[in-house]
């Protein structure tokens, strides 16, 4: 229980950033034809028009990697009491929002960027207080 009230708020985001980034990359794994697709319409006429499969791997590959470091780095916070691995996983999450927000911006899509931003700062909060 020390630990938990200890590490609370380091805690809470690392879940929130598990479930994001699983359930994101989960999501894209399943409906990878779907998102394809939309992908691939949403980025027409942009410098990434014709990279969105291999960007889209990519994307899937680093946010999975961020859910499951913040899962492991969970872990290592509430029963060997480091964080190492949480700090990793949220420098991964906030590499992978950073992907999505320039994706974002290269197709014109403000709100959907806008949208990342939201994302973005408890994740870098997170990289704050782990760093400390």
């Amino acid at each position: 229980m020390d630990s938990f009230l200890n590490s609370a708020t380091e805690i809470l985001i690392l879940i929130f950033l598990i479930i994001v980034f699983i359930q994101s990359s989960i999501d894209k794994i399943f409906d990878w034809k779907g998102n394809l697709s939309w992908l691939k319409e949403h980025f027409t006429g942009t410098p990434l028009e014709k990279l969105v499969p291999f960007l889209l791997g990519t994307l899937v590959w680093i946010e999975m990697a961020s859910g499951v470091l913040c899962a492991v780095g969970l872990y290592q916070i509430l029963i060997i009491g480091e964080s190492s691995i949480a700090l990793y996983g949220s420098i991964l999450s906030c590499v992978s929002l950073l992907m999505l927000m320039f994706g974002q911006r290269m197709a014109k899509d403000y709100e959907g960027a806008k949208t990342i931003a939201v994302y973005f700062m408890p994740a870098i909060f997170l990289v704050y207080i782990l760093q400390r």
